[in-house]
Protein backbone atom coordinates (compact mmCIF):
# COMPACT_ATOMS: atom_id res chain seq x y z
CA UNK A 1 0.00 0.00 0.00
CA UNK A 2 1.31 3.47 -0.90
CA UNK A 3 0.10 7.00 -0.24
CA UNK A 4 -0.87 9.32 -3.08
CA UNK A 5 0.21 12.99 -3.14
CA UNK A 6 -3.35 13.90 -2.09
CA UNK A 7 -2.98 11.73 1.00
CA UNK A 8 -5.19 8.84 -0.14
CA UNK A 9 -3.90 5.29 0.05
CA UNK A 10 -3.68 3.14 -3.05
CA UNK A 11 -4.04 -0.59 -2.58
CA UNK A 12 -3.43 -3.58 -4.82
CA UNK A 13 -6.27 -6.01 -4.30
CA UNK A 14 -4.05 -9.05 -4.42
CA UNK A 15 -0.58 -7.69 -3.74
CA UNK A 16 0.28 -10.79 -1.71
CA UNK A 17 -0.11 -12.86 -4.89
CA UNK A 18 1.64 -10.46 -7.23
CA UNK A 19 2.78 -12.16 -10.43
CA UNK A 20 5.59 -11.04 -12.70
CA UNK A 21 5.18 -7.29 -13.05
CA UNK A 22 5.87 -5.73 -16.40
CA UNK A 23 8.83 -3.52 -17.11
CA UNK A 24 8.08 0.15 -17.84
CA UNK A 25 6.89 1.58 -21.14
CA UNK A 26 8.59 4.51 -22.89
CA UNK A 27 7.58 6.65 -25.86
CA UNK A 28 9.11 9.59 -27.70
CA UNK A 29 7.99 11.69 -30.66
CA UNK A 30 9.52 14.46 -32.77
CA UNK A 31 6.77 15.88 -34.99
CA UNK A 32 6.49 19.65 -35.59
CA UNK A 33 2.91 20.61 -36.38
CA UNK A 34 1.43 17.58 -34.62
CA UNK A 35 -0.24 17.39 -31.20
CA UNK A 36 2.75 15.63 -29.68
CA UNK A 37 1.26 15.39 -26.16
CA UNK A 38 -1.80 13.56 -27.47
CA UNK A 39 0.35 11.27 -29.62
CA UNK A 40 2.39 10.48 -26.52
CA UNK A 41 -0.75 9.90 -24.46
CA UNK A 42 -2.02 7.32 -26.92
CA UNK A 43 1.43 5.77 -27.24
CA UNK A 44 1.52 5.31 -23.47
CA UNK A 45 -2.05 4.03 -23.53
CA UNK A 46 -0.87 1.30 -25.89
CA UNK A 47 1.98 0.51 -23.48
CA UNK A 48 -0.13 0.58 -20.30
CA UNK A 49 0.44 -3.17 -19.76
CA UNK A 50 4.12 -2.43 -19.11
CA UNK A 51 3.52 -0.19 -16.09
CA UNK A 52 0.46 0.84 -14.10
CA UNK A 53 1.84 2.77 -11.12
CA UNK A 54 2.48 6.21 -12.61
CA UNK A 55 2.57 8.05 -15.92
CA UNK A 56 4.18 11.21 -17.21
CA UNK A 57 4.71 13.32 -20.33
CA UNK A 58 7.31 15.99 -21.09
CA UNK A 59 6.98 18.35 -24.07
CA UNK A 60 9.11 21.13 -25.56
CA UNK A 61 8.10 24.08 -27.70
CA UNK A 62 11.72 24.83 -28.59
CA UNK A 63 12.24 27.20 -25.68
CA UNK A 64 11.16 25.36 -22.55
CA UNK A 65 10.24 21.87 -21.37
CA UNK A 66 7.01 21.20 -19.47
CA UNK A 67 6.33 17.98 -17.54
CA UNK A 68 3.10 16.61 -16.14
CA UNK A 69 3.13 13.33 -14.19
CA UNK A 70 1.20 11.64 -11.41
CA UNK A 71 0.40 8.29 -9.82
CA UNK A 72 -2.14 6.07 -11.57
CA UNK A 73 -3.04 4.74 -15.00
CA UNK A 74 -2.49 6.83 -18.13
CA UNK A 75 -6.23 7.47 -18.43
CA UNK A 76 -6.38 8.55 -14.77
CA UNK A 77 -3.39 10.89 -14.87
CA UNK A 78 -4.19 13.01 -17.94
CA UNK A 79 -7.25 15.06 -18.83
CA UNK A 80 -7.97 16.78 -22.12
CA UNK A 81 -6.99 20.14 -20.62
CA UNK A 82 -3.70 18.68 -19.33
CA UNK A 83 -2.77 17.52 -22.81
CA UNK A 84 -3.81 20.79 -24.46
CA UNK A 85 -1.51 22.69 -22.10
CA UNK A 86 1.47 20.50 -23.03
CA UNK A 87 2.28 22.22 -26.30
CA UNK A 88 5.38 21.59 -28.38
CA UNK A 89 7.11 19.90 -31.27
CA UNK A 90 8.64 16.96 -29.41
CA UNK A 91 7.69 14.92 -26.38
CA UNK A 92 8.63 11.88 -24.33
CA UNK A 93 6.42 9.78 -22.07
CA UNK A 94 6.64 7.02 -19.51
CA UNK A 95 4.37 4.59 -17.70
CA UNK A 96 6.03 3.03 -14.68
CA UNK A 97 6.16 -0.12 -12.68
CA UNK A 98 8.85 0.28 -10.02
CA UNK A 99 11.76 -2.18 -9.98
CA UNK A 100 14.12 0.17 -8.14
CA UNK A 101 12.84 2.96 -5.95
CA UNK A 102 9.53 3.13 -4.14
CA UNK A 103 6.16 3.67 -5.79
CA UNK A 104 5.82 7.39 -5.03
CA UNK A 105 5.19 10.57 -7.02
CA UNK A 106 8.79 11.77 -6.68
CA UNK A 107 9.97 8.65 -8.55
CA UNK A 108 7.50 9.06 -11.41
CA UNK A 109 9.08 9.79 -14.80
CA UNK A 110 10.19 11.58 -16.93
CA UNK A 111 12.90 13.07 -14.74
CA UNK A 112 14.01 16.66 -15.30
CA UNK A 113 17.36 18.43 -14.75
CA UNK A 114 19.02 21.63 -15.89
CA UNK A 115 22.29 21.39 -17.80
CA UNK A 116 24.77 24.00 -18.99
CA UNK A 117 23.32 23.72 -22.52
CA UNK A 118 19.59 23.51 -21.77
CA UNK A 119 17.22 21.18 -19.96
CA UNK A 120 17.23 17.38 -19.87
CA UNK A 121 14.11 15.21 -19.53
CA UNK A 122 14.59 11.44 -19.46
CA UNK A 123 12.50 8.23 -19.31
CA UNK A 124 13.87 4.75 -18.72
CA UNK A 125 12.80 1.15 -19.13
CA UNK A 126 15.01 -1.48 -17.48
CA UNK A 127 17.20 -1.81 -14.41
CA UNK A 128 20.83 -0.83 -13.87
CA UNK A 129 23.07 -3.23 -11.97
CA UNK A 130 25.89 -0.84 -10.99
CA UNK A 131 23.94 1.90 -9.22
CA UNK A 132 26.31 1.79 -6.24
CA UNK A 133 29.29 2.65 -8.42
CA UNK A 134 27.34 5.36 -10.24
CA UNK A 135 26.22 6.97 -6.97
CA UNK A 136 29.82 7.07 -5.75
CA UNK A 137 30.90 8.66 -9.02
CA UNK A 138 28.25 11.35 -8.68
CA UNK A 139 29.28 12.10 -5.12
CA UNK A 140 32.91 12.48 -6.13
CA UNK A 141 31.90 14.91 -8.87
CA UNK A 142 29.72 16.83 -6.38
CA UNK A 143 27.03 17.26 -9.01
CA UNK A 144 24.28 15.24 -7.43
CA UNK A 145 22.07 16.05 -4.46
CA UNK A 146 21.65 12.69 -2.78
CA UNK A 147 18.54 10.60 -3.28
CA UNK A 148 17.88 10.95 0.44
CA UNK A 149 17.90 14.74 0.24
CA UNK A 150 15.80 14.88 -2.91
CA UNK A 151 13.50 11.99 -2.05
CA UNK A 152 14.40 10.19 -5.31
CA UNK A 153 15.56 6.61 -5.21
CA UNK A 154 15.75 5.41 -8.82
CA UNK A 155 18.47 4.45 -11.24
CA UNK A 156 16.74 6.81 -13.69
CA UNK A 157 17.58 9.75 -11.43
CA UNK A 158 21.21 8.61 -11.32
CA UNK A 159 21.43 8.49 -15.12
CA UNK A 160 19.77 11.87 -15.47
CA UNK A 161 22.17 13.48 -13.00
CA UNK A 162 25.20 11.87 -14.63
CA UNK A 163 24.32 13.12 -18.10
CA UNK A 164 23.30 16.58 -16.86
CA UNK A 165 26.57 17.02 -14.97
CA UNK A 166 29.00 16.25 -17.77
CA UNK A 167 31.29 19.03 -18.94
CA UNK A 168 30.83 18.36 -22.67
CA UNK A 169 29.98 20.59 -25.62
CA UNK A 170 26.32 19.45 -25.82
CA UNK A 171 23.81 16.94 -24.49
CA UNK A 172 24.64 14.43 -27.21
CA UNK A 173 28.32 14.38 -26.25
CA UNK A 174 27.38 14.13 -22.57
CA UNK A 175 25.17 11.10 -23.22
CA UNK A 176 27.92 9.43 -25.25
CA UNK A 177 30.29 9.95 -22.31
CA UNK A 178 27.89 8.42 -19.77
CA UNK A 179 26.41 5.46 -21.68
CA UNK A 180 29.60 3.33 -21.45
CA UNK A 181 29.51 3.74 -17.66
CA UNK A 182 26.10 2.08 -17.35
CA UNK A 183 25.71 -1.64 -16.67
CA UNK A 184 22.49 -3.62 -16.77
CA UNK A 185 19.40 -3.35 -18.94
CA UNK A 186 18.20 0.02 -20.19
CA UNK A 187 16.21 1.47 -23.03
CA UNK A 188 16.08 5.27 -22.89
CA UNK A 189 14.21 8.15 -24.48
CA UNK A 190 15.31 11.66 -23.54
CA UNK A 191 15.20 15.18 -24.88
CA UNK A 192 16.40 18.73 -24.63
CA UNK A 193 14.48 21.73 -25.98
CA UNK A 194 15.09 20.80 -29.63
CA UNK A 195 16.16 17.19 -30.02
CA UNK A 196 14.77 13.73 -29.24
CA UNK A 197 17.31 11.08 -28.22
CA UNK A 198 17.15 7.34 -27.65
CA UNK A 199 19.63 4.68 -26.57
CA UNK A 200 19.68 0.98 -25.79
CA UNK A 201 22.05 -1.07 -23.66
CA UNK A 202 24.69 -3.15 -25.40
CA UNK A 203 22.70 -6.36 -24.76
CA UNK A 204 19.33 -5.07 -25.98
CA UNK A 205 17.56 -6.75 -23.06
CA UNK A 206 14.46 -4.54 -23.23
CA UNK A 207 12.87 -3.72 -26.62
CA UNK A 208 12.98 -0.33 -28.37
CA UNK A 209 11.81 0.53 -31.90
CA UNK A 210 11.76 3.47 -34.32
CA UNK A 211 8.78 4.46 -36.45
CA UNK A 212 8.04 7.11 -39.09
CA UNK A 213 5.13 9.52 -39.08
CA UNK A 214 4.15 11.56 -42.12
CA UNK A 215 5.68 14.62 -40.42
CA UNK A 216 8.03 13.16 -37.87
CA UNK A 217 9.52 10.23 -35.98
CA UNK A 218 8.50 8.02 -33.07
CA UNK A 219 10.52 5.86 -30.64
CA UNK A 220 8.64 3.34 -28.47
CA UNK A 221 9.02 0.23 -26.36
CA UNK A 222 6.85 -1.85 -28.71
CA UNK A 223 5.68 -1.81 -32.32
CA UNK A 224 2.06 -1.86 -31.10
CA UNK A 225 2.51 1.73 -29.87
CA UNK A 226 3.64 2.75 -33.37
CA UNK A 227 0.49 1.21 -34.83
CA UNK A 228 -1.77 3.08 -32.42
CA UNK A 229 -0.38 6.52 -33.39
CA UNK A 230 -0.21 5.77 -37.11
CA UNK A 231 3.56 5.44 -37.40
CA UNK A 232 5.11 2.89 -39.74
CA UNK A 233 7.76 0.59 -38.30
CA UNK A 234 11.27 1.41 -39.54
CA UNK A 235 13.59 -0.73 -37.42
CA UNK A 236 14.67 -1.60 -33.91
CA UNK A 237 17.15 0.56 -32.06
CA UNK A 238 20.17 -1.74 -32.07
CA UNK A 239 21.93 -2.88 -28.90
CA UNK A 240 24.67 -0.36 -28.10
CA UNK A 241 23.16 2.30 -30.39
CA UNK A 242 22.48 5.99 -29.74
CA UNK A 243 20.16 7.99 -32.00
CA UNK A 244 19.23 11.66 -32.22
CA UNK A 245 16.24 13.13 -34.07
CA UNK A 246 15.80 16.82 -34.93
CA UNK A 247 15.08 19.12 -37.88
CA UNK A 248 17.99 17.55 -39.75
CA UNK A 249 16.44 14.07 -39.55
CA UNK A 250 17.67 11.00 -37.71
CA UNK A 251 21.32 10.20 -37.06
CA UNK A 252 22.89 7.21 -35.35
CA UNK A 253 26.16 6.24 -33.72
CA UNK A 254 27.47 3.28 -31.77
CA UNK A 255 28.53 3.74 -28.18
CA UNK A 256 29.32 0.03 -27.66
CA UNK A 257 29.85 -3.20 -29.55
CA UNK A 258 26.52 -5.09 -29.45
CA UNK A 259 26.21 -8.36 -27.53
CA UNK A 260 22.49 -9.22 -27.94
CA UNK A 261 20.70 -10.84 -25.00
CA UNK A 262 17.03 -10.06 -25.58
CA UNK A 263 14.61 -10.95 -22.78
CA UNK A 264 12.98 -14.32 -23.45
CA UNK A 265 10.10 -13.51 -21.11
CA UNK A 266 8.99 -10.73 -23.47
CA UNK A 267 7.85 -13.52 -25.82
CA UNK A 268 6.05 -15.39 -23.05
CA UNK A 269 4.20 -12.61 -21.25
CA UNK A 270 5.46 -9.02 -21.23
CA UNK A 271 4.94 -7.80 -24.80
CA UNK A 272 1.51 -7.25 -26.33
CA UNK A 273 0.45 -10.04 -28.72
CA UNK A 274 0.18 -7.48 -31.56
CA UNK A 275 3.82 -6.46 -31.13
CA UNK A 276 6.79 -7.78 -33.13
CA UNK A 277 10.28 -8.31 -31.75
CA UNK A 278 13.26 -9.09 -34.01
CA UNK A 279 10.86 -9.49 -36.93
CA UNK A 280 8.77 -12.14 -35.18
CA UNK A 281 5.15 -11.47 -34.22
CA UNK A 282 4.48 -12.14 -30.54
CA UNK A 283 1.07 -13.71 -31.23
CA UNK A 284 2.55 -16.13 -33.77
CA UNK A 285 5.34 -16.99 -31.33
CA UNK A 286 2.90 -17.75 -28.53
CA UNK A 287 0.76 -19.91 -30.80
CA UNK A 288 3.92 -21.81 -31.77
CA UNK A 289 4.76 -22.26 -28.08
CA UNK A 290 1.32 -23.80 -27.59
CA UNK A 291 1.91 -26.18 -30.49
CA UNK A 292 5.20 -27.23 -28.93
CA UNK A 293 3.53 -27.60 -25.54
CA UNK A 294 0.97 -30.01 -27.00
CA UNK A 295 3.76 -32.09 -28.54
CA UNK A 296 5.74 -32.24 -25.30
CA UNK A 297 2.78 -32.75 -22.94
CA UNK A 298 -0.16 -34.46 -24.68
CA UNK A 299 -3.24 -35.51 -22.73
CA UNK A 300 -6.68 -36.95 -23.44
CA UNK A 301 -9.20 -34.18 -22.77
CA UNK A 302 -12.44 -32.62 -23.96
CA UNK A 303 -11.60 -28.92 -24.02
CA UNK A 304 -8.64 -26.51 -24.08
CA UNK A 305 -9.21 -23.19 -22.30
CA UNK A 306 -6.83 -20.26 -21.68
CA UNK A 307 -6.28 -18.16 -18.60
CA UNK A 308 -7.06 -14.84 -20.31
CA UNK A 309 -5.49 -12.91 -21.78
CA UNK A 310 -1.86 -13.99 -21.72
CA UNK A 311 -2.65 -17.69 -22.05
CA UNK A 312 -4.91 -17.31 -25.09
CA UNK A 313 -2.47 -17.64 -28.05
CA UNK A 314 -0.71 -20.67 -26.52
CA UNK A 315 -4.09 -22.30 -25.83
CA UNK A 316 -5.01 -21.80 -29.48
CA UNK A 317 -1.74 -23.47 -30.52
CA UNK A 318 -2.28 -26.33 -28.07
CA UNK A 319 -5.77 -26.90 -29.48
CA UNK A 320 -4.54 -26.82 -33.08
CA UNK A 321 -1.77 -29.32 -32.45
CA UNK A 322 -3.76 -31.68 -30.21
CA UNK A 323 -7.09 -31.61 -32.03
CA UNK A 324 -8.84 -30.90 -28.72
CA UNK A 325 -11.54 -28.22 -29.16
CA UNK A 326 -10.73 -24.71 -27.95
CA UNK A 327 -13.20 -22.86 -25.74
CA UNK A 328 -13.54 -19.82 -23.50
CA UNK A 329 -13.84 -21.20 -19.98
CA UNK A 330 -13.47 -17.94 -18.07
CA UNK A 331 -15.06 -14.51 -18.16
CA UNK A 332 -12.50 -11.82 -17.37
CA UNK A 333 -13.33 -8.52 -15.71
CA UNK A 334 -11.12 -6.08 -17.62
CA UNK A 335 -11.64 -3.30 -15.09
CA UNK A 336 -10.10 -4.94 -12.04
CA UNK A 337 -6.73 -3.46 -11.20
CA UNK A 338 -5.61 -0.72 -8.89
CA UNK A 339 -8.19 0.60 -6.46
CA UNK A 340 -8.26 3.23 -3.74
CA UNK A 341 -10.73 1.24 -1.64
CA UNK A 342 -9.56 -1.32 0.89
CA UNK A 343 -11.35 -4.63 0.15
CA UNK A 344 -13.26 -6.26 2.99
CA UNK A 345 -12.10 -9.62 4.26
CA UNK A 346 -15.09 -11.25 2.58
CA UNK A 347 -14.16 -9.77 -0.78
CA UNK A 348 -10.47 -10.59 -0.26
CA UNK A 349 -11.38 -14.23 0.29
CA UNK A 350 -13.00 -14.29 -3.13
CA UNK A 351 -9.49 -13.73 -4.46
CA UNK A 352 -9.07 -14.18 -8.18
CA UNK A 353 -12.84 -14.43 -8.79
CA UNK A 354 -12.91 -10.64 -9.02
CA UNK A 355 -10.75 -10.98 -12.13
CA UNK A 356 -11.86 -14.35 -13.53
CA UNK A 357 -15.10 -16.30 -13.22
CA UNK A 358 -15.59 -19.77 -14.78
CA UNK A 359 -18.39 -20.59 -17.22
CA UNK A 360 -20.02 -23.58 -15.55
CA UNK A 361 -22.05 -24.62 -18.60
CA UNK A 362 -18.82 -24.90 -20.63
CA UNK A 363 -16.73 -26.66 -17.98
CA UNK A 364 -19.08 -28.98 -16.10
CA UNK A 365 -18.39 -32.68 -16.60
CA UNK A 366 -15.43 -32.11 -18.95
CA UNK A 367 -11.76 -32.98 -18.88
CA UNK A 368 -10.10 -29.59 -19.15
CA UNK A 369 -6.67 -28.48 -20.38
CA UNK A 370 -6.06 -25.01 -18.92
CA UNK A 371 -3.16 -23.04 -20.46
CA UNK A 372 -1.36 -20.19 -18.68
CA UNK A 373 1.87 -18.29 -19.35
CA UNK A 374 3.79 -19.02 -16.12
CA UNK A 375 3.63 -20.16 -12.52
CA UNK A 376 5.31 -17.86 -10.00
CA UNK A 377 4.17 -18.47 -6.43
CA UNK A 378 1.43 -20.91 -7.41
CA UNK A 379 -1.39 -19.08 -5.64
CA UNK A 380 -3.13 -18.01 -8.84
CA UNK A 381 -3.04 -21.48 -10.38
CA UNK A 382 -4.23 -23.00 -7.10
CA UNK A 383 -7.24 -20.66 -7.13
CA UNK A 384 -7.95 -21.36 -10.81
CA UNK A 385 -7.90 -25.13 -10.30
CA UNK A 386 -10.20 -24.75 -7.29
CA UNK A 387 -12.67 -22.65 -9.31
CA UNK A 388 -12.70 -25.20 -12.13
CA UNK A 389 -13.35 -28.02 -9.66
CA UNK A 390 -16.22 -26.06 -8.13
CA UNK A 391 -17.61 -25.46 -11.64
CA UNK A 392 -17.76 -29.23 -12.16
CA UNK A 393 -14.63 -30.02 -14.20
CA UNK A 394 -13.99 -33.78 -14.20
CA UNK A 395 -10.22 -33.50 -14.77
CA UNK A 396 -7.91 -30.47 -14.83
CA UNK A 397 -4.62 -30.59 -16.73
CA UNK A 398 -2.48 -27.47 -16.36
CA UNK A 399 -0.12 -26.57 -19.21
CA UNK A 400 2.36 -23.69 -18.91
CA UNK A 401 3.84 -21.88 -21.94
CA UNK A 402 7.18 -21.21 -20.23
CA UNK A 403 9.68 -23.37 -18.35
CA UNK A 404 9.60 -23.28 -14.53
CA UNK A 405 10.53 -19.81 -13.23
CA UNK A 406 13.27 -20.55 -10.68
CA UNK A 407 15.38 -17.39 -10.54
CA UNK A 408 14.66 -13.69 -9.95
CA UNK A 409 15.16 -11.01 -12.61
CA UNK A 410 17.56 -8.10 -12.12
CA UNK A 411 16.97 -6.51 -15.53
CA UNK A 412 13.60 -4.80 -15.21
CA UNK A 413 10.98 -7.44 -14.32
CA UNK A 414 9.80 -7.62 -10.73
CA UNK A 415 9.54 -11.35 -10.10
CA UNK A 416 9.19 -12.69 -6.59
CA UNK A 417 12.37 -13.54 -4.68
CA UNK A 418 13.80 -17.01 -5.20
CA UNK A 419 12.41 -18.13 -1.84
CA UNK A 420 8.91 -17.26 -3.09
CA UNK A 421 9.20 -18.92 -6.51
CA UNK A 422 7.39 -22.23 -6.14
CA UNK A 423 9.48 -24.06 -8.76
CA UNK A 424 12.72 -23.21 -6.91
CA UNK A 425 11.84 -25.29 -3.88
CA UNK A 426 9.61 -28.02 -5.31
CA UNK A 427 9.89 -30.70 -7.97
CA UNK A 428 7.30 -30.94 -10.76
CA UNK A 429 5.12 -33.50 -9.00
CA UNK A 430 5.20 -31.46 -5.80
CA UNK A 431 4.10 -28.35 -7.69
CA UNK A 432 1.28 -30.34 -9.30
CA UNK A 433 0.06 -31.52 -5.91
CA UNK A 434 0.39 -28.02 -4.48
CA UNK A 435 -1.88 -26.44 -7.11
CA UNK A 436 -4.28 -29.42 -7.09
CA UNK A 437 -4.13 -30.30 -10.80
CA UNK A 438 -4.50 -33.80 -12.26
CA UNK A 439 -1.40 -33.21 -14.38
CA UNK A 440 1.09 -30.41 -14.99
CA UNK A 441 3.40 -29.74 -17.93
CA UNK A 442 5.76 -26.87 -18.75
CA UNK A 443 7.15 -26.21 -22.21
CA UNK A 444 10.87 -26.99 -22.37
CA UNK A 445 13.44 -24.23 -22.67
CA UNK A 446 14.50 -25.67 -26.02
CA UNK A 447 10.90 -25.67 -27.26
CA UNK A 448 10.34 -22.09 -26.13
CA UNK A 449 13.51 -20.85 -27.81
CA UNK A 450 12.64 -22.73 -31.00
CA UNK A 451 9.27 -20.94 -31.12
CA UNK A 452 10.95 -17.51 -30.95
CA UNK A 453 13.18 -18.32 -33.95
CA UNK A 454 16.02 -16.51 -32.15
CA UNK A 455 19.39 -18.09 -31.45
CA UNK A 456 19.76 -19.10 -27.80
CA UNK A 457 23.04 -17.17 -27.59
CA UNK A 458 21.11 -13.96 -28.35
CA UNK A 459 18.57 -14.40 -25.55
CA UNK A 460 18.50 -13.83 -21.79
CA UNK A 461 16.84 -16.79 -20.06
CA UNK A 462 18.19 -16.16 -16.56
CA UNK A 463 14.77 -16.49 -14.88
CA UNK A 464 14.60 -20.08 -16.12
CA UNK A 465 18.24 -21.16 -15.90
CA UNK A 466 20.00 -18.85 -13.43
CA UNK A 467 22.56 -17.93 -16.11
CA UNK A 468 22.80 -14.14 -15.93
CA UNK A 469 24.40 -12.48 -19.01
CA UNK A 470 25.15 -9.29 -17.04
CA UNK A 471 26.97 -9.68 -13.75
CA UNK A 472 24.95 -9.03 -10.60
CA UNK A 473 26.68 -7.39 -7.60
CA UNK A 474 26.33 -9.13 -4.27
CA UNK A 475 24.50 -6.25 -2.61
CA UNK A 476 21.81 -6.40 -5.29
CA UNK A 477 21.40 -10.19 -5.30
CA UNK A 478 21.31 -10.52 -1.50
CA UNK A 479 17.80 -11.43 -0.44
CA UNK A 480 16.36 -12.01 -3.91
CA UNK A 481 18.62 -15.05 -4.43
CA UNK A 482 18.17 -16.63 -1.00
CA UNK A 483 16.29 -19.92 -1.21
CA UNK A 484 14.30 -21.32 1.64
CA UNK A 485 12.48 -24.59 1.07
CA UNK A 486 8.86 -24.30 2.14
CA UNK A 487 6.45 -27.19 2.75
CA UNK A 488 4.01 -28.21 0.05
CA UNK A 489 0.65 -26.51 0.48
CA UNK A 490 -2.72 -27.73 -0.64
CA UNK A 491 -1.57 -31.20 -1.67
CA UNK A 492 -4.28 -33.65 -2.71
Amino acid sequence: MTRRPDGRLTHELFSEDKGPQDACGIFGVWAPGEEVAKLTFYGLYALQHRGQESAGIATSDGERILIYKDMGLVSQVFTESDLVSLKGELAIGHCRYSTTGSSTWVNAQPTLRPTKYGTLALAHNGNLTNTGDLAELLQRQTIFASGKERGATTDTELMTALIAGQDEKNLEASAMAVLPLLEGAFSLVFMDENTLYAARDRHGVRPLVVGKLERGWVVASETAALDIVGASFVREVEPGEFIAIDENGIRSQRWSTPDPKGCLFEYVYLARPDTSIAGRGIHATRVAIGVQLAKEHPVVADLVIPVPESGTPAAIGYSQASGIPYGAGFVKNSYVGRTFIQPSQTIRQLGIRLKLNPLREIIEGKRIVVVDDSIVRGNTQRAIVRMLREAGAREIHVRISSPPVKWPCFYGIDFASRAELIASGLELEEVRRSIGADSLGYVSLEGLIQATQIAESNLCHACFTGTYPISIPADMSEGKMRLEITPVQGAN
